[in-house]
């Protein structure tokens, strides 16, 4: 469905955006990746229909793309993409396909189906510098845009900073646009987050100091406490993954300064108070 606005009298922009800082579509970050686990099509229309202008990926979330009915992917995929909006399968689905040997045969699936996006990983997995190379330009010779990611899925994986920052830079060296932190769907006991789901905030400001472009990172935070610590320490325009499709306009609600978290932050900036 094409919605048109309103003729009528539109919001001022002081209240569209508090923050005066948040950039629109098309943009290069302050990234919106949402998770999609298996959201039926009538849901999946509703979520663009409300959402499109705040999302900029969808990830159809571990190898969900290859047990739903083709046609629904390919409904969602032509939407999405009809949105300006990258839409790939799950990191996990790669991996797969790297263990099973068939990862020509992959590449040349999802270009079929018309996915314009990958995410090239090793959550799971172990690749060498040298397949992961491989894999990111194998994916940018179909043509797709590529993510890759940091981390392993394991409980108490950590991160290293050394090797974090050396691989942020290779991957992009190779071509990928961003480069995902892991925090699973779950935020809990991986990563940046303890097993309760909170945020390491010195790690987080370790991670920003020993990375020369953050605005090319993308932070899986599936929860509101983790985008609140995450976009107050890296900023509005942060790149954040693994967004609920319920949360997404909650979300934008927050990097804007429209929810009492962050309104604070901004507030000053048109008033002396």
């Amino acid at each position: 469905m094409k919605l048109t606005p309103s003729p009528t009298l539109e919001w001022s922009q002081l209240l569209q955006d508090p923050s005066g800082k948040r950039l629109h579509k098309p943009r290069l970050n302050g990234l919106t990746m949402v998770m999609d686990k298996g959201l039926g099509m009538h849901a999946f229309e509703d979520m663009i229909t409300t959402s499109y202008e705040h999302i900029d990926v969808i990830k159809l979330g571990f190898g969900t793309s290859v047990i739903v009915p083709r046609a629904i992917i390919e409904a969602k995929i032509a939407l999405a993409k009809a949105h300006n909006i990258y839409i790939m399968p799950g990191g996990t689905l790669l991996e797969i396909a790297f263990v099973k040997g068939v990862v020509h045969e992959f590449f040349q699936t999802i270009r079929a189906i018309g996915f314009n996006a990958i995410e090239v990983s090793d959550g799971t997995i172990s690749l060498s510098r040298k397949e992961r190379n491989q894999l990111i330009q194998e994916a940018i010779s179909y043509g797709l845009h590529v993510s890759t990611e940091y981390g392993k899925k394991l409980e108490h994986s950590e991160f290293v900073l050394d090797q974090l920052a050396e691989t942020y830079l290779e991957d992009l060296a190779n071509g990928a646009a961003w480069m995902t932190l892991e925090g699973r769907e779950s935020g809990a006991g991986v990563g940046i987050y303890n097993q309760q789901g909170n945020c390491d905030e010195r790690l987080i400001e370790d991670i920003l100091a020993c990375i020369p472009y953050p605005e090319q990172l993308m932070w899986e935070a599936p929860n509101k406490k983790q985008q609140l610590s995450i976009i107050k320490r890296a900023g509005t325009n942060a790149n954040l993954g693994n967004v609920a499709p319920s949360d997404i306009i909650a979300l934008e609600a927050l990097r804007r300064g429209l929810r009492s978290d962050t309104m604070i932050d901004h507030v000053a900036y048109y008033y002396d108070i």
